[in-house]
């Protein structure tokens, strides 16, 4: 009889594995390479993220040093910006620029009625500057139309008619919007050999305008300081150039009030000199009337003048040397005579 293969006990002696199915041994083998496809995958795209991350940023890079390479060709004033010489005026530009002005608009300094104490105070300090005196910021405020940026641009028109080429002062008038760039315009002017009265009209700061902070450093308080060669002179209907509602603001708002409004106010005392200008008189009034019309050679009689002159001022609302102006500017159109110096 055939024998039966004996049963070998359980864990003892070697068991064949049974055979698998073919579908099952098949699966595996596409697994394995579908999981190795997506490792490489996950790998790849980390390398070529990292290298697009690598070259990106090496384009960012490279576009930031030409940016900077160009401001800084642009900041470095030009040899030719020396030829000061070409204008005794010149109008500040934010973008490094200072364009001259060939033709200052202004008076004559013996035009300029009832401010005659503000007159020679402001002559004293820029002729001392020119000079190569010490000499003080100054801010000239008070009533509109009293003659504050006529009397900066005559007086450096005046210092300037007895002085040689390389000796005159240099207007350089900054706007009001753009006194945080003054620091950039400072660091220009200070290598130069001239001397420049740097002059902003209508000066005055508004709501959260910090901008007067950088006014501030180039006063007095910054490491370099003012330059020797550079003088401030600024205008302002406001006589420590700020808002009642923004010093009000200040204090309100303030852990402590009185230090908030001493910053503020600080700004006003960095003007060595400050020159006030108030409302004139009838006969000051009338005065600068008839010192137009004579310098102009604008002819009525005096009687006429004086009525009209008065009509006009009563119809402005107020009297001051603009509307002086204004009205001999009226009363020459109407003569048809040309406002032209004799």
């Amino acid at each position: 009889m055939p024998q039966k293969p004996s049963k070998s006990p359980a864990g003892k002696g070697p068991r064949t594995p049974a055979a698998k199915p073919a579908g099952v041994a098949a699966k595996r083998p596409k697994a394995a390479v579908k999981a190795a496809f997506k490792t490489i995958s996950k790998a790849t795209s980390k390398t070529t993220s990292k290298a697009s991350q690598s070259v990106s940023q090496e384009r960012i890079v490279r576009a930031l040093e030409t940016i900077a390479a160009h401001l800084s060709a642009r900041g470095k004033p030009p040899a030719e910006r020396e030829s000061f010489k070409q204008a005794d005026a010149f109008v500040w530009h934010p973008d490094g620029r200072l364009a001259a002005v060939p033709r200052v608009s202004r008076v004559e300094l013996f035009l300029l009625k009832g401010v005659d104490r503000m007159r020679d105070i402001l002559m004293e300090n820029t002729e001392r500057f020119a000079n190569g005196l010490p000499a003080n910021n100054a801010l000239l405020w008070g009533a509109r139309g009293m003659g504050k940026s006529s009397l900066v641009k005559a007086a450096h028109a005046s210092i300037n008619a007895e002085r040689k080429p390389a000796d005159r002062l240099k207007l350089i008038e900054i706007h009001r919007e753009d006194i945080e760039s003054l620091p950039t315009l400072m660091e220009q002017l200070r290598a130069s050999s001239f001397r420049f009265i740097v002059f902003c009209d209508d000066l005055s700061f508004d709501g959260n305008d910090a901008s007067y902070k950088s006014l501030k450093a180039v006063l007095e308080g910054g490491i370099e300081g003012r330059p020797e060669n550079v003088i401030l002179y600024a205008t302002s209907n406001r006589r420590h150039l700020l808002a009642r509602e923004m010093i009000e603001n200040e204090r309100s708002t303030a852990i402590n009030p009185g230090e908030a409004v001493e910053e503020k106010v600080s700004l006003s005392d960095r003007f060595g000199l400050w020159l006030g200008f108030h409302r004139c008189s009838q006969d000051e009034y009338l005065a600068m009337v008839r010192g137009y019309c004579s310098h102009f050679r604008v002819k009525l009689d005096d009687d006429a003048l004086e009525r009209e002159a008065l009509e006009w001022s009563t119809t402005r609302g107020s009297r001051s040397g603009r509307v002086a102006w204004q009205f001999v500017q009226e009363l020459a159109g109407r003569l048809g005579v040309k406002l032209t110096a004799t």
